[in-house]
């Protein structure tokens, strides 16, 4: 089930973190494609390299890819492409501190030295040049938009960019973004449900046109929000619903605790943090931790909350596994809108994750807010864990609920 069966050998790979039973697998049908598809270029950018062609001649009219430059692999989602290219030691850029520490935890299961992949994050600056660009397309578009934008700058005509995605992950719109940023693009025939896109990238003065991405944006929370209105949002590429506030978080804002007075509050699964900095404005006196493994996410937390409160207020922005890096029983209060995706795939593996680290972190007699669609669910979880929850707030869509450590 672990085994992924790769042009270079088979690799043993599992998400991070391992959990229990799961079925869930690190790689698909779309990794799958784009491994078989550079080692077929490989062999034939060698036979041409051999004919005296020469491997950028042989890239130039689509004969091969040479993995011997400076690969760059963008939206790894568990690792799987890094691990199978670690012998030509690639840079991963990811958004994501869990795809970044699977990476690390697979390449040591399989036995390779983890020197063999630099780990960047999408906030990092990207190496200044690339000779073969390897993009697992996000599901967010704006995301795209801003990795193409910063990656731009780093490649040449010379580039072998290939991008993969399941066909219900690329759309026109996919495409429109790879001709308009880098230069003309196409795709391949799907395979398993899976598509290849090639993009051959302009010369470098018509790019410069496009390497200006318009992220961050900002946005006030209109009326109606509770004590988030009027707030000024600020948004990097790929954050949840970037343009505007979702209805569900709308939700949680009109419905949060009053608490008052010096209390250790964590807004878990933060995003652009407007519900931390929300708690923040309506008591001063809270120590506020924002946590979300998405690098973009926080950057975004910090900008809003240094927006509406300062920087001179006591507060904590983490990138990291949920919460790990909280000391138990030292948190009074948890907020918390958990995720039920995993990428395409639907899960309650994260939710249930946060729920269990949430009853470690608080102390005795504190409280876990939750805010999700009432299908979900949640309160079945929240009451094996905590041996309690209350429905605080409900509409026919979402409910809040709130569980207590005994």
């Amino acid at each position: 089930m672990n085994r992924l069966t790769t042009p270079w050998g088979d690799l043993d790979l599992a998400r991070f973190p391992e959990q229990p039973r799961d079925t869930l697998r690190a790689w698909d049908a779309a990794d799958e494609y784009l491994l078989r598809h550079l080692a077929e270029a490989e062999a034939e950018a060698a036979v041409a390299d051999d004919a005296a062609v020469g491997a950028e001649a042989a890239v130039a009219v689509g004969a091969g890819v040479d993995l011997s430059g400076n690969v760059v692999v963008v939206g790894d989602r568990w690792g799987a492409l890094a691990t199978a290219l670690a012998a030509h030691r690639p840079v991963q850029i990811t958004d994501s501190y869990l795809t970044q520490r699977a990476t690390h935890v697979n390449l040591l299961r399989n036995g390779i030295d983890t020197d063999a992949v630099r780990l960047l994050s999408a906030r990092d600056t990207p190496p200044e040049r690339i000779d073969v660009l390897l993009i697992r397309v996000p599901k967010s578009l704006s995301l795209l938009e801003d990795q193409l934008h910063r990656l731009a700058p780093a490649v040449h005509r010379g580039t072998v960019v290939v991008g993969t995605g399941k066909v219900t992950e690329i759309h026109t719109s996919t495409l429109r973004l790879f001709e308009q940023i880098l230069g003309p693009t196409r795709t391949s025939l799907a395979v398993k449900k899976a598509r290849l896109i090639f993009c051959a990238p302009a010369a470098e003065h018509a790019r410069s046109r496009a390497t200006a991405g318009a992220w961050p944006i900002s946005y006030t929370v209109p009326e109606g929000a509770g004590t988030g209105s009027g707030l000024t949002v600020v948004n990097h590429a790929g954050i949840f619903c970037a343009e505007r506030l979702d209805i569900g978080t709308r939700f949680f804002l009109r419905n949060l605790p009053a608490h008052r007075g010096p209390e250790h509050v964590v807004d878990l699964g933060c995003g652009n943090g407007v519900v931390g900095t929300a708690v923040a404005t309506a008591n001063p006196q809270a120590r506020l931790t924002f946590i979300d493994e998405s690098f973009s996410a926080v950057a975004s937390a910090e900008a809003t909350y240094a927006e509406n409160v300062g920087t001179g207020s006591a507060a904590e922005f983490v990138v990291g596994d949920g919460l790990a890096t909280v000391a138990a029983g030292s948190a009074d209060l948890v907020l918390n809108n958990p995720p039920f995706h995993s990428h395409q795939a639907t899960t309650d593996a994260t939710a249930f994750r946060m729920f269990t680290g949430s009853r470690e972190a608080l102390r005795p007699g504190g409280e876990l807010w939750v805010v999700g669609n009432r299908h979900l669910g949640y309160h079945t979880k929240l009451r094996r864990l905590f041996g309690n929850c209350d429905v605080m707030a409900s509409d026919p869509k979402f409910v809040v609920l709130r569980a207590v450590r005994r």
